[in-house]
């Protein structure tokens, strides 16, 4: 039923576009201005703190304060990326990127996330060296040092929690300010161990603390943004049940070439080929369809082409065997990808 097909494309999208419209409107601006400001003041923090420490770890040959500065560099780059890539990503779409560039905002955590794998590799390097040689360490130093790190990265961390963490990129920079935190943490317990008791040793031992840190962080964001790219869908979100669930909606026969991803991070996306009974109203099971998804798994963004069974010749098909059931589809969708997902008495 082409022309319920192209009209229900046609309704969708300007639904679709009138609802970005309005969120894209007043409030966003603030939220997105309120975010830049957030991050701008704890990329001022680290910056300050961060040129300070390289200076101390030098003077006090401390390799945990060394590798912390270090590490807050890699802070203050992803606070840099994150705001270069909210700029981009708030563009409006135009010419061939037809989702904007949305997706900036994932290449700068995944940037982060490689960065911070990278550091870590150099830092456990030169921690298992110290390990087996450990040169002399001015534990008061470090143990001042790491103190006032801690404040810094409190409240550093504080300004970024204000912004929208639920954006993979902000929450990449977020993990980046945290992870520093707990680094600073164990600095302090090393720096106090040496100065109580000469244990050299705990300055490489705090060192290989922050590299499985920065390891676990960077691991994380590697394969989040990993999973954007490759176009998974999102996390919680089952493909197979979620088409068993829409497949049991009256009047649905069979849905096939179901895709779900994410355009961004918090933003899914899902299309999909929906054949409906004989007579049954094309444009209501579309409406049915795209509230279940709202409602139940929150995708606003969905294209769904909507035909009748047994429109075209081909379709006629579907009535025989199930080898021919699959001939049929794959001559209905020459392309068509994944699973089919059929109505029937069996559970869903």
């Amino acid at each position: 039923m082409a022309g319920h097909s192209d009209h229900d494309h046609s309704a969708h999208s300007h639904e679709h576009g009138h609802g970005h419209g309005g969120h894209g409107g007043h409030s966003h601006g603030v939220a997105a201005d309120a975010d830049r400001r957030w991050l701008t003041s704890a990329l001022t923090l680290i910056v300050v703190f961060m040129a300070a420490e390289v200076v101390v770890g030098f003077a006090a040959r401390s390799l945990a304060l060394i590798s912390d500065a270090a590490h807050m560099l890699t802070d203050a780059a992803s606070i840099v990326l994150a705001l270069i890539a909210m700029r981009l990503a708030a563009r409006p779409a135009r010419g061939g990127y037809t989702y904007g560039l949305k997706r900036a905002e994932i290449l700068s955590a995944q940037a982060n996330g490689v960065t911070l794998l990278v550091l870590s590799a150099w830092l456990g390097y030169e921690a298992v060296t110290r390990l087996i040689e450990p040169p002399a360490v001015k534990g008061g130093l470090v143990l001042g040092t790491a103190l006032v790190g801690v404040v810094v990265n409190i409240a550093a961390a504080w300004c970024m929690s204000k912004a929208n963490r639920s954006s993979l990129n902000v929450e990449g920079a977020f993990q980046h300010v945290l992870t520093d935190l707990y680094a600073f943490i164990a600095t302090a317990v090393a720096g106090l161990i040496m100065l109580t008791t000469g244990f050299l040793r705990a300055d490489a031992i705090a060192s290989l603390i922050v590299v499985a840190l920065m390891l676990k962080a960077g691991f994380g964001l590697v394969r989040d943004s990993g999973r954007i790219f490759l176009e998974a869908a999102p996390a919680g979100v089952d493909p197979d049940a979620l088409a068993d669930r829409l497949v049991a909606t009256p009047q649905v026969e069979e849905i096939h070439d179901l895709h779900v991803w994410e355009i961004t991070s918090g933003q899914p996306a899902l299309s999909a080929h929906i054949l409906v009974a004989p007579g049954g109203d094309c444009h209501a099971v579309r409406r049915d369809l795209q509230r279940r998804l709202r409602e139940e798994y929150r995708i606003t963004h969905a294209t769904l082409q909507v035909d009748h069974v047994g429109e075209d010749e081909e379709q006629q098909l579907l009535q025989i065997t199930d080898a021919a059931q699959a001939s049929a589809v794959a001559d209905h969708c020459a392309d068509s990808h994944g699973p089919v997902h059929r109505s029937g008495p069996h559970p869903h």
